[in-house]
């Protein structure tokens, strides 16, 4: 029997499966992890959204000007405004005003569950929240009442990794992320299956 040459340790199996923080890296103190805009751009080419898209967390701006390429009004905030065209808003924390369109964001790691239920909790029945997230989010007791509050209509799964880069610095991180990432499709109200795909 041919006994494979392992080289990695506990750390290497944690990472590659992207099922923890097990890093020796420092988190993001905000957790600012920006978005290849190929997610955004494959999303696209699969739904179509509101004529207004809101983007709570939207760093510097790499999803939001894909949308607005596309002819959508986008509104961008974030708890910190990195650059011009930035609307500095906690979105977690904030009176509940009703937002008339879809919310599209790759949200802040510790805080994803929240974004999703404000998120859904601004928008008319009938409209979309879209989140970017490790596939991993499937996962959880917790996630799971959500999924029965809320099933996502559609998880569209990455077949090749797209990265998130710290800082929104890709030049440092052009090799493939060991994490998978899905689109996570919420249409308010909606109560049946979920449908995965692939992209």
């Amino acid at each position: 029997m041919m006994i494979k040459d392992w080289k990695g340790n506990a750390k290497t199996t944690f990472a590659t499966l992207g099922a923890s923080n097990h890093t020796d890296k420092k988190r993001d103190e905000r957790d600012f992890y920006a978005t290849d805009p190929i997610a955004a751009e494959k999303l696209l080419e699969r739904e179509t959204f509101s004529r207004h898209i809101w983007e709570p967390a939207c760093g510097l701006l790499h999803l939001s000007k894909v949308f607005e390429a596309h002819g959508y009004t986008v509104r961008s905030s974030d708890i910190v405004a990195r650059c011009e065209g930035v609307e500095e808003k906690d979105f977690l924390f904030f009176n509940s005003e009703k937002w008339d369109g879809d919310i599209i964001t790759n949200p802040p790691f510790a805080t994803a569950e929240e974004f999703i239920y404000k998120s859904l909790e601004l928008i008319p029945t009938g409209n979309k929240v879209a989140m970017f997230l490790r596939i991993q989010f499937l996962e959880g007791a917790n996630r799971r009442k959500l999924f029965d509050f809320a099933p996502p209509q559609t998880v569209y799964v990455f077949s090749n990794r797209v990265n998130c880069a710290q800082n929104g610095e890709f030049t440092k991180y052009m090799k493939n992320s060991a994490i998978c990432y899905a689109w996570f499709v919420w249409v308010k109200g909606y109560k049946g299956q979920t449908t995965i795909k692939w992209i």
